[in-house]
C-alpha cells in the first residue's frame, strides 16, 4: 500500500494491484472502505488499479471535522493522486457515488482524463430523476424470489416516508442482481466498511450544480462509457440512456440481469467491455 498527501495535509492511502496501463478507481457507498472494489472482477490481470480510499474511509487519515467530505471539496484529492503518480492524462473510473467524483473531476479538468468509465453513477451530480414508478418495474424483475414480498414492500414504505431501520437491511436483494452467498456476504461487510459520518456530509448542500455539472458535460472531449445493470434499481437502463446522452462521446452498456455491482453480476462481461472500451485507439 502507498499513501499521499491531499492539498489539505490529509494522508491518504492508495493500493496499487495489477499490471498494464494505470485505471484510477474511485469507491462509492458513498464514503466507503475500497476494499468493496477489490481487483473489478479480474480487470486487475489487463490494468495497474489505482484505488485511493477516500479521506476518512479504510487505511485514510481522518480530518478534524466533516467539512472536508463535501463531493466536491474532495476533487483535489483526486487531482493530488495524479501528481502522485505521475501522470499527464490517465483512464479514470468511478462506482456509484465514487462516479459522481469522478464526474466532477473530469468537469474541472477535462485536460486530464484520457477515458472515463461511470460503473452504475449515482444520478445525483446530474438531477437525474428517477420516478417510483421506475424502481417498482426494476423490482418487479425479481417477483419470482422467495425475498420478494419483504424486500417489495419495505421498497413502498421507503418510498411513502414510513421506512423502519430494518428496511434498509429488507431492502439490500434488490440492490444486487442475484442475492446468493456470495452477495449476501458482500452486503453483510458494506456496514463496517462505511464512514457514515461521511456518507452524510459527502452530498451537503453546495456540494454540485447540477445545471453547471450538465452544462460541463455538454463539451467534455473524452469519450465514456456509462454501465449500468438491467435491474439497477438506482439507476435502472431507461435513465442511465438519458444519463449518457449528456455526454459527445458516451455509449451505454447494460448488465444482463445485473444490479448495482455490475463486476459481481457477471465479471467476465463487465472486464471484457471495460478493457474494450479503454483499449481503443
Amino acid at each position: 500500500m502507498d499513501s499521499f498527501d491531499a492539498p489539505d495535509g490529509i494522508r491518504l492511502a492508495l493500493h496499487r494491484s495489477g499490471s498494464g496501463d494505470p485505471l484510477v478507481c474511485l469507491p462509492g457507498g458513498p464514503m466507503q472502505a475500497s476494499a468493496y472494489l477489490d481487483d473489478l472482477g479480474g480487470l486487475s490481470a489487463h490494468r495497474r488499479l489505482l484505488i485511493p480510499d477516500l479521506r476518512g474511509t479504510g487505511a485514510s487519515e481522518v480530518p478534524a471535522g466533516p467539512d472536508s467530505y463535501r463531493c466536491d471539496r474532495q476533487v483535489g484529492d483526486v487531482e493530488a493522486l495524479r501528481e502522485h503518480v505521475r501522470l499527464e492524462r490517465f483512464d479514470l473510473l468511478g462506482h456509484s457515488a465514487g462516479a459522481t467524483l469522478a464526474l466532477l473531476y473530469a468537469a474541472r479538468h477535462p485536460e486530464r482524463v484520457r477515458r472515463l468509465v461511470l460503473v452504475n453513477p449515482s444520478p445525483r451530480a446530474v438531477h437525474l430523476e428517477i420516478s417510483d414508478l421506475d424502481r417498482r418495474r426494476v423490482a418487479e424483475e425479481h417477483r419470482a424470489e422467495p425475498w420478494f414480498p419483504e424486500a417489495y414492500a419495505a421498497l413502498e414504505r421507503v418510498q411513502t416516508g414510513q421506512a423502519t431501520p430494518a428496511d434498509g437491511r429488507a431492502l439490500a436483494p434488490l440492490i444486487y442482481g442475484r442475492w446468493d452467498a456470495e452477495t449476501q456476504a458482500y452486503s453483510a461487510r458494506e456496514a463496517g466498511q462505511k464512514n457514515n459520518v461521511a456518507a452524510a456530509a459527502y452530498y451537503a448542500d453546495g456540494a454540485c450544480d447540477p445545471y453547471e455539472v450538465r452544462a460541463r458535460l455538454a463539451t467534455f472531449p473524452a469519450p465514456v462509457l456509462l454501465i449500468t445493470g438491467e435491474v439497477d434499481l438506482q439507476l435502472p437502463p431507461k435513465p442511465a440512456a438519458e444519463y449518457a446522452g449528456l455526454f459527445p462521446q458516451a455509449e451505454l452498456a447494460v448488465v444482463p440481469g445485473g444490479g448495482h455491482f455490475a463486476w459481481l453480476d457477471d465479471a467476465e462481461w463487465f472486464v471484457q467491455k471495460v478493457t474494450g472500451f479503454l483499449n481503443r485507439a
